[in-house]
């Protein structure tokens, strides 16, 4: 019997991945490409959305040859994406209106800061869950409207679409401008401030405050469902899941029951716990997000605690520093030390993101003496994700109510056992990582699997599960809580900056 396979899409910020994996669960081939990063101003972040779809278009015959396989063989495909990242095309020719404007671009901070004031955290938290912050959709959807001449026009018109990348990619798939499907499903459109955490629809209240017409946005399915069948690349399959790349993880981890919880450590760090169909509205400066909806099951909620800068400020070190040659050179130079030497590394490149939510506040580097060497600064950078992951932690806990029992770690910085071990002893909890590491693409196959039925169900997922690495905490208490302090007066540094006309960056905090 001729074996078939799931394939994942995984759109992320830095490349685009296909990946197929078999009824176990493991990946049988892999292709990759990545994405030019444009930085056109200070702050700001943008993707080519047409290079990304050319990309899609080469890794997927790439992995369909890594095992000899054309379309037959593909029971379904599920796309997982980095979020909030914003493309908007015309309806009639399929071309993008300019750069898609990346979840890390801050451009849009002033207006942000104006919606704290008024109408304040609270209108946006009761409505979609999320707080006002750059990270988000609708405000540069806003933007755009407000810089670009006509455009707002154009959407009150229909003649132009929105979406995230899975709705850019789906729309491409299914046949783009002749009858592409123009859908999203609750785990990213929850993510625009745009729809009502509540009933995972299109809120008037917040689409009418924004100026966002209707005819701009895609319609929202369930995360794992039969959208419809590919007519590009992969004519005839299922296209059966889209999931945000987060949720994709928690999916691939297997964190299917309340107080579950993993981090996917990459450009940025991204913690969420399960919280069952249970919607927890966060007082501790973490966002209440969709975790994913099954069909016509009742949908599953999460809280999230977002870190914006932490594989990224590797590769600062790497790149800006040239303190290394290589990102995993950095365990090694961590190594040469014994602890940190007193300095502390808060890379606010982007801002703050949870616990505070401060567009404002910037990257420091406290505690510099003579003594520190670049092993020290290794040290620091490390610590630094272990830091803000830790305080990711103590919000969930106070949130849920749960205490944290176990993480399970994905991503790219996962080959690093130095932090590793780190995170095991600022959390005080054992840190585990999985056989697969790719979680994110493995999540968006395990949805596209059961909207397909290629597995039957969501205990078969869990058996697909092995551990390939554990760290256990191995810290003393009174050395954890002195270096959590430390970091917690270098975090103060950071909200406090003075910025260069004199004034002082610190404002009242998130929530």
């Amino acid at each position: 019997m001729v074996e078939r396979y799931v394939m994942s899409i995984d759109q992320g910020t830095t490349s685009t991945r296909c990946i197929l994996f078999d009824h176990r669960g493991r990946l049988v081939s892999v292709a990759q490409r990545e994405h030019r990063q444009y930085f056109p101003r200070p702050g700001w972040v943008e993707h080519d959305a047409m290079e990304i779809w050319r990309n899609v278009q080469r890794v997927v015959p790439e992995a369909l040859a890594g095992v000899g396989a054309d379309a037959t063989r593909i029971a379904a495909v599920g796309i997982a994406n980095q979020r909030e990242t914003t493309v908007l095309w015309d309806r009639r020719t399929g071309i993008p209106l300019g750069r898609a404007i990346v979840w890390q671009d801050t451009r849009t901070a002033p207006l942000v800061d104006a919606l704290r004031d008024r109408p304040g955290d609270e209108f946006f938290l009761d409505r979609c869950g999320l707080p006002p912050s750059t990270y988000f959709s609708a405000p540069r959807i806003r933007w755009l409207f407000d810089h670009v001449e006509d455009l707002e026009k154009r959407a009150r018109n229909g003649e132009v679409l929105f979406g995230t990348m899975e709705s850019w990619l789906i729309w491409n798939l299914t046949g783009g401008v002749d009858g592409g499907l123009h859908i999203s499903d609750p785990t990213n459109a929850s993510r625009t401030m745009l729809v009502n955490i509540r009933t995972l629809t299109w809120d008037p209240e917040l689409l009418d405050f924004f100026g966002v017409p209707r005819p701009l946005l895609p319609e929202i399915r369930s995360s794992a469902e039969s959208y419809g069948e590919a007519r590009a690349l992969l004519p005839g399959v299922r296209i059966g899941a889209a999931l945000g790349d987060q949720q994709a993880a928690l999916f691939g981890q297997t964190c299917f029951s309340p107080g579950e919880a993993k981090c996917t450590y990459g450009t940025g760090s991204f913690l969420l716990m399960n919280t069952g169909t249970d919607l927890v509205h966060s007082r501790n400066g973490l966002l209440t997000t969709v975790a994913y909806k099954i069909s016509n099951e009742p949908t599953v909620y999460a809280l999230e605690g977002p870190m914006a800068v932490t594989g990224s400020l590797v590769q600062w070190f790497r790149d800006r520093l040239g303190l290394i040659s290589t990102a995993p050179e950095i365990e090694t130079l961590a190594r040469t030390v014994e602890d940190n030497g007193g300095c502390y590394i808060v890379p606010a490149f982007s801002g703050l993101f949870a616990p505070y939510w401060r567009s404002d506040a910037r990257g420091v580097i406290v505690g510099l003496t003579s003594y520190i060497t670049k092993g020290h600064l290794a040290r620091a950078v490390l610590e630094a994700t272990a830091w803000q992951t830790r305080e990711v932690v103590d919000a969930v806990n106070a949130d849920s109510g749960l205490a944290l029992k176990q993480l399970r770690v994905d991503g790219g910085m996962t080959s690093d056992n130095l932090l590793m071990q780190m995170l095991a002893d600022v959390l005080d909890v054992p840190v585990v990582r999985p056989l697969v590491a790719e979680t994110v693409s493995l999540g968006a196959a395990y949805a596209a699997g059961l909207a397909a039925g290629y597995w039957p169900d969501m205990e078969v997922l869990r058996r697909n599960w092995y551990r390939a690495g554990q760290w256990l905490p191995d810290m003393d208490p009174e050395r954890r809580a002195y270096e959590y302090e430390s970091w917690k007066r270098a975090v103060e540094r950071s909200l406090g900056w003075i910025r260069p006309d004199g004034a002082a960056g610190a404002r009242r905090s998130g929530h």
